[in-house]
């Protein structure tokens, strides 16, 4: 099928382990990141398994779970750009809440089992009010049905079995904070956040604030770093159109890392740095322990370190990518 229709070069001898004609299929036509705009009531895991699927492929990551009620953009790295997660995954991510205040649930979510309920609820400015205190670096103890460890096994899973789970408060940061609506008992934000926060988290915080209580209703995913919804292929469309179509909605491995400096670099070179060699750079720019990416021919040959070494510098691969055209 995919030999057929998709003409491949030669991958080096580093990716042709297993079935050749699958490898060959997978490096050039997948390699990239693909934008799926998540629907509510499937896990992050389907999202991975029919993209599978859809290409023919087993290397798929994403960037970040999002939970079955939740929609939203969820990037998946197809091949080589699982490569990428460390330098993607800490990245900022934006979205937009809705809050129902005066129930909370055990779960901080509307899947949860209610657990308490509050008589008064708050004036609308009270709301804007107690944002104030939910912006900039927060401490959170993370919510006992998460995928967070306790004692060796998922948190949730000893939660629902009715065991005592206790999770370490985490410091996480709250970079933008904005109420857009407000129609009691409900009110919606949009919230730009760092790795590690649960948003539930953040919902029920702001409504024992209130001093009414309160759980997360409704979450959608915005962005993950520079990446958007608006761009996002939704997920039914998956298995609608060809693969043809979607190898052309895939973004490449040298436009996934625009947070770090271009660096282009020769064929010659090029082979040097995959293989793991430190590569000599007169060029007079960049600081010493700065993370590059090196690029030949517009692909992405590796992210490289630089290391100063007077009267020169030198780039350091610390990691390396394969090549995918001749």
């Amino acid at each position: 099928m995919g030999v057929r229709k998709f003409p491949l070069p030669l991958i080096p001898s580093h990716q042709g382990r297993g079935n050749e004609n699958q490898i060959l299929l997978e490096i050039p036509m997948t390699s990239g990141i693909l934008l799926i705009d998540k629907p509510a009531g499937v896990t992050s895991f389907q999202v991975v398994r029919r993209a599978r699927r859809a290409l023919g492929i087993k290397k798929i990551g994403h960037l970040g779970t999002l939970d079955p009620l939740a929609t939203g953009l969820l990037p998946l790295c197809l091949g080589e750009a699982t490569k990428l997660t460390p330098y993607l995954m800490p990245e900022p991510k934006t979205y937009r809440a809705k809050v129902r205040l005066g129930v909370t649930t055990d779960t901080q979510d509307a899947a949860g089992k209610v657990v308490a309920t509050g008589a008064a609820l708050p004036e609308p400015e009270q709301i804007y009010q107690a944002a104030a205190a939910l912006l900039g670096e927060v401490t959170q103890v993370p919510p006992i049905y998460s995928a967070l460890h306790c004692r060796g096994e998922r948190a949730y899973r000893r939660a629902r079995r009715g065991e005592a789970v206790e999770l370490a408060p985490r410091r996480v940061t709250v970079y933008e904070l904005a109420v857009e609506e407000v129609a009691m008992p409900e009110f919606t934000f949009t919230v730009r956040c760092s790795q590690g926060t649960y948003v539930r988290t953040l919902a029920q915080d702001w409504g024992d604030a209130l001093g009414c209580g309160g759980h997360l209703a409704a979450l959608r995913r915005l962005a993950v770093g520079g990446f958007r919804v608006e761009a996002a292929l939704p997920l039914a469309a998956l298995a609608e159109v060809g693969r043809g179509a979607l190898a052309e909605r895939i973004i490449p491995l040298s436009q996934c890392l625009p947070g770090l400096r271009p660096v282009e670099v020769g064929g010659a070179d090029a082979r040097r740095l995959r293989q793991g060699q430190l590569l000599a750079w007169p060029a007079p720019e960049g600081e010493d322990g700065e993370q590059v990416r090196v690029l030949a021919d517009a692909e992405l040959v590796a992210v490289a370190r630089v290391r100063r070494r007077p009267p020169q510098a030198v780039l350091a691969p610390v990691r390396v990518f394969g090549a995918v055209s001749s």
